[in-house]
């Protein structure tokens, strides 16, 4: 028969332990330890307590913050878990020195936070300067999606939202006078269903009525600005797109000093598109680092910016050739002007492979190529064959001379290539196309100058190394952090 060491649940062990010395030497939470009871002022934190002479003694801020951001790092974001973790983990033992505060006291200061996160991370900047942790030579700008707590089916306009509410106002109405109708016949269970169905309507009517009271209507950027869609649980959210799929959330974006990947600056915005958090980035930048040291006053003009295509428009190429700085912005066809991937058959399969993955529809449209135009009659016919109307000659778009025409139609609507043609097949209107004067000397654009800067192989190096200073931090960040944040 088979021996096995014997073993007994009652016995007793006494294990000593000091808490000081399981916060060896180089790691995390020694740096961290060290950091916040020397180098990080928390006077902000302690204005708020006011009980020097009545109540009761508080937790200390530096015990708090430490057992948070150390949670933050092990990926522990709830604050129960936090409060659990105080309580079986001996390195949270250790940093709290086993005060093992409650995880309501954990959540308020979590809360309460905001006011103080700034300052604290200066100072931490400051630190990191103080060491020769930043480099100053390149700062790499993106940014990830990151879910909000709060559901996109509550996103709508204000116009939405208005319809929505008064059809909500009718349901009531029409459930209020069955009910009544019926109230004697029916039986209690099916009663209190109804009236908790009512209550929970009117609940949401409330809701809504509140927040068009107090929220006023979003609109969108650029010339054609309109009305968009807000949230009404967290209204400095919005909906954006990512390769999950449409989320309620922000887009975290962060800069990134290439030395030893130091995040310097940091803002999460209630946008999907990026172009415009570009100029504040650069703005974010230059505060931070002019508050650690003095000498960051033309930082901007001394060091290299690098971003992805999602930060690339005309405006913004033009503010940063104005502000003087060294900036290298990749377009969205930059890697299809790159000889390494011209000839790759791969790289295009796997491209629309992606595409088709994420439920992009690929165009079929005829190009321009296809219109026969004759500059010198001024005519134009379709790939049917069919002749097109001038509505505009000697025009300009964009600065440049153009000539436009448009398909009759009589013929657009019966075309048998139409659905090759027009976007909706069952549109009114015929293709319109335009044609510019090639005999004009166009100016050179500040896209096309930054095309040509970053297509240098110069400009491919600098570029390069973005994705060896920012994308690491992201790709950290969300598994090792417990973070959920999306491409």
């Amino acid at each position: 028969m088979a021996r096995f060491k014997h073993y007994d649940y009652n016995q007793t062990k006494m294990i000593p332990l000091r808490f000081a010395d399981q916060i060896q030497s180089g790691t995390f939470e020694y740096t961290l330890n060290h950091v916040v009871d020397n180098d990080l002022d928390l006077s902000i934190f302690e204005q708020r307590y006011r009980n020097d002479i009545n109540g009761a003694p508080a937790y200390d801020p530096a015990i708090l913050l430490k057992i948070v951001l150390f949670a933050y790092s092990r990926g522990i974001t709830s604050s129960r878990g936090i409060a659990q973790a105080c309580r079986e983990n001996v390195l949270f033992m250790a940093l709290s020195a086993d005060s093992q505060p409650h995880h309501s006291t954990i959540a308020d200061f979590v809360t309460r936070m905001d006011e103080g996160i700034a300052p604290l991370f200066t100072h931490v900047l400051m630190v990191c300067n103080q060491m020769g942790l930043i480099g100053r030579e390149m700062f790499a700008i993106d940014g990830c999606k990151l879910p909000s707590n709060a559901s996109k089916e509550w996103s709508e306009t204000h116009a939405e939202l208005t319809r929505k509410q008064r059809k909500i106002d009718r349901a009531v109405e029409r459930m209020l006078v069955a009910h009544r109708s019926q109230d004697q016949r029916v039986e209690p269970k099916i009663r209190e269903r109804q009236e908790a169905q009512i209550e929970k309507l009117e609940q949401a009517s409330a809701k809504i009525k509140k927040h068009l009271a107090t929220e006023p209507e979003r609109i969108g950027r650029g010339k054609r600005a309109k009305a968009i869609k807000n949230n009404i649980t967290d209204p400095d959210s919005a909906s954006m797109k990512t390769s999950k799929g449409v989320i309620q959330g922000y887009n975290g974006i962060a800069a990134v000093d290439s030395k030893h990947q130091v995040i310097v600056h940091a803002h999460a915005y209630g946008e999907g598109p990026e172009q415009h958090a570009l100029v504040p980035m650069l703005l974010g930048i230059k505060r931070q680092l002019y508050q650690i040291s003095e000498k960051n006053e033309g930082i901007l003009q001394s060091t290299k910016i690098t971003a992805d295509s999602g930060f690339h428009s005309e405006d913004n190429m033009k503010r940063l050739s104005r502000m003087g700085i060294d900036s290298y912005i990749a377009d969205n066809q930059f890697r299809k002007r790159d000889p390494r991937f011209i000839d790759s058959i791969t790289y295009q399969e796997e491209q629309e492979k992606r595409q088709a993955e994420r439920g992009y529809k690929h165009s079929k449209r005829f190009a321009l190529s296809d219109f026969d135009y004759d500059p010198v009659a001024g005519t134009c016919r379709c790939p049917a064959g069919n002749s097109m109307w001038c509505r505009m000659e000697d025009g300009r778009i964009n600065g440049r001379k153009a000539t436009g025409f448009q398909g009759y139609r009589k013929y657009c609507r019966v075309c048998p290539l139409k659905a090759q043609c027009l976007r909706d097949p069952n549109q009114k209107e015929g293709r319109q196309v335009a044609f510019f004067d090639r005999s004009e000397h166009k100016e050179s654009s500040y896209i096309d100058r930054m095309k040509e800067k970053i297509d240098s192989p110069m400009g491919r190096h600098i570029y390069s190394q973005r994705l060896g200073t920012v994308e690491p931090v992201f790709g950290t960040w969300k598994p090792t952090r417990g973070s959920n944040a999306l491409p």
